[in-house]
């Protein structure tokens, strides 16, 4: 059984067409209007394992804020989607990932309780003309839209660059580990409530 998500979102703001396969070898396919972003979501695609197309356009004439949310509830839904119905697999995940000065952590709990708990402090908010603060709302819209509690620590770091790197790679090592099915479970919810 395939573990896939596909999302096509359309508004006044922003046109997404999005698959992702949970079980597939980290290819990717991916054109946001954002060349910032479209190299962070390959790197999260690599290093998680995912495969993915995504092809997206928005009002990045205003700024980037709508395109990079919208990319986050797009992403959070076909990651629900391709969880199905969350049985049997780990639940929970966590990686931490340096790159150069930068190390962050990210840990992952597929519960249907979406919470985003984000402590990164930057001191330098762009790189580029991208605005790395914006990473932040990405993550929320993705953390609410999949069900998912989303813990994203920024341990050390100066280069807004390299801690974002650090951030997307962590994730998708995250995501990897708490969506892995669990033999051991049976095909069962992981959870001794039985539900989640």
């Amino acid at each position: 059984m395939k573990r896939e998500g596909k999302v096509d979102r359309k508004t006044k703001e922003t046109e997404i067409h999005l698959a992702l396969n949970l079980d597939g070898s980290g290819k990717s396919q991916i054109s946001t209007d954002i060349p910032f972003i479209d190299h962070m979501l390959t790197l999260m695609t690599a290093h998680g394992f995912m495969d993915m197309e995504l092809n997206a356009t928005g009002d990045t004439g205003v700024d980037y804020h709508h395109t990079v949310e919208d990319l986050g509830i797009c992403l959070g839904l076909a990651i629900k989607e391709a969880l199905g119905g969350i049985k049997g697999i780990r639940r929970f995940g966590e990686a931490t990932v340096p790159m150069d000065e930068s190390l962050a952590r990210v840990v992952i709990d597929i519960s249907n309780r979406p919470v985003l708990s984000y402590r990164v402090s930057l001191e330098k908010r762009t790189t580029g003309n991208f605005d790395v603060g914006l990473v932040k709302e990405f993550f929320r819209a993705l953390a609410t839209n999949a069900g998912i509690t989303l813990h994203v620590d920024l341990i050390a770091g100066d280069d807004p660059h390299h801690i974002s790197e650090a951030i997307f790679k962590a994730f998708g090592r995250a995501l990897d580990q708490a969506g892995t099915l669990e033999g051991r479970l049976d095909g069962n919810v992981p959870s001794t409530k039985g539900l989640l």
